[in-house]
């Protein structure tokens, strides 16, 4: 059984970049949330900052775990915990250089072909500050 993050309560697993956005399944895209701090009004459903906040903590999670500028479909299995048929099918559509495939390229993949910063949720505070 999983317990919720937030409070200890049972828990659901959450995918913090959806499935329908390209989210794969990964121990770093998962976070265990209650029912209340995953679909109430104070989880990534409901709350679009939350939602924000835990895809910048889920990248910078990422950056930290691959230092390096590039690496093979193996060494990428075996950190980010994925099957490596299933990371192939994940790599297939980026480039694979001679030193092996590029960090930012795979973080920007498991991200949902999207990158997130600090300036977006300064951005998203300063929209919600104006309605």
């Amino acid at each position: 059984m999983y317990y919720c993050e937030i409070c200890k309560k049972p828990a659901d697993k959450h995918h913090i970049i959806f499935k329908s956005e390209g989210g794969q399944d990964f121990p770093l895209n998962f976070k265990y949330l209650c029912p209340e701090h995953h679909r109430g009004r104070i989880g990534p459903h409901k709350n679009e900052k939350i939602n924000l906040i835990y895809r910048i903590e889920m990248q910078e999670k990422l950056y930290e775990l691959l230092p390096l500028e590039f690496y093979t479909l193996d060494k990428l299995s075996l950190l980010l915990d994925i099957n490596p048929n299933h990371m192939k099918r994940i790599l297939n559509s980026l480039k694979r250089y001679k030193e092996g495939y590029k960090t930012s390229e795979v973080i920007f993949k498991l991200m949902g072909n999207n990158s997130y910063t600090e300036e977006s949720l300064i951005e998203f505070s300063l929209c919600a500050i104006e309605l």
